[in-house]
């Protein structure tokens, strides 16, 4: 007699069940998030998952379960995580479920699940979309802090964009103990266009995110199998031949088993996978058939609608299916191949006129009753089975409105397929427009407008000029005028140039003084600004607010009031940046507008970095990340107020703290003017530091080297400087000497403290270090220096202490700098004053400052400095002696250090500071290396020693 189709023995994957557990303990102390199990079809993913998911939950551990399913790259957004929260709204209640979350935030899961009552109406693209994602993040962390929780999410190979994109979300943005994601795919899937590869890849450099591969079997193992499956040994002759067919592929172990045990084997694999499902009845391969055009999980209501059975003949049919392992019974009343790959070989024997019919009743009964399908999947899946049904009609109407319901789920990516078959069958259907009520070009502003939310720059481009091209500009020219603006995003988020003349363009095809008009002066006024154009880009301002204000548009007003604060701040007028600002602030909140608040509070912690108020800065940058994420809008003004954040962090010589902030924003895929202005943030700690191939990396990648035309002032200025320091610090005067020479002739430079005055204050080195060698030309840019300086205004304490330092009053400059809390620029002030007073052979006044000099280089880790202190050092005869481990503390460390010594963890130190538990880890690490100890116990007894905090 013959054994089961299933062994009934776990066979062969010891090794990696351990490896999950081992993850997820890990998981349980915050060092681990996720798991990516790749493998084969068939090589027994879902079993071990299966397995680890039992252990985990013997463990007190809660489990989630969610899978991908091949409709899901057609547009079925989320399925994963859909089914994950059905589960658990089985398992607690929706009322249980929404009080995990903030008060109203479980609206918005209602776009994935009825349950959760009427989703959030909320027009703003990226913003609903953002927020789902922090929701998904805050229900985990929620859950985790009852009991260790564990999500796994199956078949990520057919998962579709949105999904891709919240399992990256929370791959990186885990950072508490006891949640653990499991994901598996299909490694042999994995095509070289695959949209999984670059997530993948994206994934395998994250911290905290393992990568398992599941082998094929051995030939032992495929005998266990064997022998668990038969009830008894084989004979070695037929292990040899099962093992050499299979190639140790479990399923198509048993697929061969299921064959018989006479040695007569099909010939192909798909024979093989098949052979169970011939062997049934005719009629219940007839219903396998019409199950398989339905998906690999089909509803029982549904299939017999279709199959046009009753449930007593339904289920009469099935039994030997269910028997035979080939179906299985999953809840809710529906039925699941037991392996996609055996719908796959059941799907590809339908006849060409079967696949279509089959497709089309599929249609036909959901149009019925969409109760049919789980809630949210209606659309979708009508989209599917009409274009499977090849309905030219249906399919077009379908896509339509299952992208619609895209966009009210936040899924863009997923809208932007289905708008592209919109646009593909347009023409075989006459009537479309009045089908759908939106003309073609309509169809591609709705697409451009998706790919463009869903950040797909190049085909979004392609969309809007296709609409470009349907228009005329005479007959509809505020719609071309619309077009055109969206067409200066795409070209400036790529860096492109020539977004000015667009804008103008825009400009005159609409009358001066309407909404249309305002809506085009505000981002020609803001580029403007940008390129330094400050008095034009005023004027434009002005005649814009007037009319805002006339037509009643405050967030139009509020939107100009920033580009003017912005022309402000480039002009060094600080107090006016505040209050122009806050103006602003004002009106976002009266109005509700999250993108005016972010941006006027991003606005702010610029302007109080520059006006030496860096503590204030840090505050309010904590404080608008927190509105940014509640608001969604993390990926725009969010990340804004992060490259923010973290130039104030490198200012203040909290430069761990900075990379760490740098690091995180950059994970989040910012656009790509954001995202060089993070590098840039990266490359200047990497420079103080010494870190000249990581330097040089961030350089090639923003275009320094190749000498990029930049539009805006803060970009060239800032380019300057990093390749002068750059130049310095290779030892290559005359280069540095070269680009001071070039960023000097630039027509427009910045009162700005952080930008004109900042560049001014590099300058006498690069001068000094080509006097001997170009004499003649470093004199002309001392002079060339000194005539921007003379135009430059003086505002405020930070640029006073670049002031101070550009005219080589050394000391007076490091008391200022002492006084900002500017550790590296002090370092730098006093050992310059030393060399100053070393040269007037004041060899003690030399060495006294190269004392205080030298711990506050070191503390920051910037080699370079600090072997220039100590060579100075040795030239005047000073010691360099040890510093107390207090000197080598940063404050942000003796903040962490406290904690540590209260027997604090790394998750409390992270709530108490607002900074995650990576950094707080990272702090602790180097915390642990400046005293010279390996545990947070000698951390702790070296503090008191030492009384380091007292």
């Amino acid at each position: 007699m013959r054994g089961r189709s299933v062994s009934p023995v776990f066979v062969g994957r010891e090794e990696e069940l351990a490896a999950l557990t081992e993850s997820f303990d890990e998981a349980r102390k915050g060092t681990v998030t996720a798991v990516l199990l790749g493998g084969e079809a068939g090589v027994g993913k879902t079993r071990l998952v299966q397995r680890f998911a039992d252990r985990c939950v013997a463990d007190g551990a809660h489990v989630l379960f969610g899978g991908c399913v091949e409709l899901s790259t057609e547009g079925l957004a989320y399925a994963p995580f859909t089914a994950a929260l059905r589960q658990l709204v089985r398992e607690q209640g929706p009322a249980a479920v929404a009080g995990l979350l903030p008060d109203g935030a479980a609206r918005d899961l209602a776009r994935l699940l009825p349950e959760f009552g009427e989703p959030n109406s909320d027009g703003e693209t990226d913003t609903g979309r953002a927020r789902l994602f922090e929701q998904f993040l805050t229900l985990l962390e929620r859950l985790a802090e009852h009991r260790p929780t564990v999500l796994v999410i199956e078949d990520i190979h057919w998962a579709d964009r949105s999904s891709r994109d919240l399992i990256a979300f929370l791959s990186r943005n885990l950072q508490i103990p006891q949640v653990l994601i499991v994901m598996t795919y299909r490694s042999d899937d994995l095509h070289r266009q695959h949209p999984l590869r670059p997530v993948l890849a994206e994934l395998g450099r994250v911290h905290g995110v393992h990568r398992l591969d599941l082998p094929r079997l051995s030939r032992d193992e495929v005998g266990q199998q064997m022998t668990a499956i038969l009830g008894r040994i084989p004979e070695y002759a037929k292990v040899e031949k099962v093992y050499e067919r299979s190639e140790g592929i479990p399923l198509f172990v048993e697929a061969m088993l299921e064959s018989g045990d006479d040695g007569s084997f099909p010939e192909s694999m798909q024979d093989l996978i098949l052979s169970s499902v011939e062997r049934l009845p005719e009629e219940t391969q007839r219903v396998l058939r019409v199950a398989a055009a339905g998906g690999n999980r089909v509803g029982h209501a549904l299939l017999a609608a279709v199959s046009g059975l009753s449930d007593v003949e339904l289920e009469t049919a099935l039994r030997p299916a269910i028997a035979g392992n080939v179906l299985q019974i999953a809840d809710s009343r529906a039925y699941v191949f037991r392996h996609s790959l055996i719908r796959e070989a059941v799907h590809d024997e339908l006849l060409p006129g079967e696949h279509q019919r089959l497709h089309a009743r599929f249609a036909q009964e959901i149009s019925k009753d969409r109760g049919l399908v789980p809630p949210g999947r209606a659309a979708v899946e009508l989209a599917h089975h009409w274009y499977g049904a090849r309905d030219d009609r249906w399919a077009l109407t379908s896509a339509w409105e299952a992208a619609r319901k895209s966009f009210k789920a936040y899924a863009y990516t997923e809208a932007v397929p289905l708008l592209e078959r919109v646009l593909m069958l347009w023409d075989r259907v006459h009537d479309a427009a009045e089908l759908i009520g939106a003309d073609h070009t309509a169809v591609l502003e709705r697409a451009s407008e998706a790919a463009y939310a869903g950040g797909d720059v190049d085909k979004g481009a392609k969309f809007v000029k296709a609409a470009l091209s349907d228009l005329d500009e005479t007959r509809e020219p505020a719609r071309v005028s619309q077009l055109i603006v969206r067409w200066a995003a795409v070209k400036n988020s790529k860096g492109q140039p020539g977004v000015i003349d667009d804008l103008r363009h825009a400009l005159r095809l609409v009358p001066a003084g309407t909404l249309d008009w305002a809506e085009v002066i505000t981002p020609l006024s803001r580029h403007l600004m940008l390129r330094g154009e400050i008095e034009q880009a005023g004027q434009l301002i002005a005649e814009g607010l007037r009319w805002t204000r006339e037509h009643g548009d405050r967030c139009l007003e509020g939107d100009l009031l920033m580009n003017l604060a912005l022309g402000h701040s480039l002009d060094g007028q600080l107090d006016a940046v505040i209050t122009v600002n806050e103006e602003a602030l004002e009106i976002g909140r009266e109005e509700g507008s999250a993108r005016i608040i972010t941006r006027a509070m991003a606005n702010n912690v610029d302007v109080l970095l520059d006006m030496g108020r860096a503590e204030e800065a840090l505050s309010l940058a904590e404080d608008g990340w927190r509105i940014a994420k509640k608001y969604g809008r993390l990926r725009g003004s969010g990340l804004f107020i992060l490259n923010n954040w973290s130039e104030v962090l490198e200012a203040m010589g909290r430069w761990d703290e900075a990379i760490d902030i740098v690091e995180s924003a950059l994970s989040h895929g910012p656009s790509l003017r954001t995202r060089y202005a993070l590098l840039r943030v990266r490359a200047d700690i990497a420079l103080a530091r010494g870190e000249m191939q990581l330097v040089e990396s961030i350089l090639s990648e923003i275009g320094v080297f190749k000498d990029r035309a930049e539009e805006f002032v803060q970009d060239i200025i800032s380019n300057a400087r990093l390749l002068i320091g750059w130049h310095l610090t290779k030892g290559e005067p005359a280069a540095a000497l070269c680009e001071a020479e070039r960023v000097l002739s630039h027509p427009k430079q910045s009162s700005k403290a952080m930008l004109g005055w900042r560049l001014l204050s590099l300058l006498p080195t690069v001068c000094d270090a080509a006097q001997d060698t170009e004499p003649e030309r470093s004199a002309a840019v001392r002079a060339h220096a000194a005539e921007v300086a003379a135009e430059l205004s003086v505002t405020g304490p930070v640029v006073e202490a670049y002031r101070l330092t550009y005219s080589r009053d050394f000391d007076a400059a490091a008391a200022a700098w002492e006084r900002l809390n500017r550790p590296h620029n002090r370092s730098k002030a006093l050992l310059r004053a030393a060399g100053v007073a070393a040269r007037a052979g004041d060899r003690e006044g030399a060495a006294t400052r190269l004392e205080v000099a030298l711990p506050l280089a070191t503390a920051l880790r910037a080699t370079p400095l600090v072997a220039e202190i100590e060579v100075l050092c040795r030239r005047v005869g000073g010691t360099q002696a040890a510093h107390q481990p207090s000197e080598l503390l940063t404050p942000r460390e003796l903040e962490v250090l406290r904690l540590v010594t209260q027997g604090r963890t790394n998750r409390d130190i992270a709530a108490e500071l607002f900074i995650s538990a990576k950094t707080v880890s990272v702090h602790v690490s180097n915390i642990l290396a400046k005293l010279g100890v390996t545990t947070r116990g000698e951390a702790a007894a070296a503090a008191h020693r030492l009384s380091l905090l007292s």
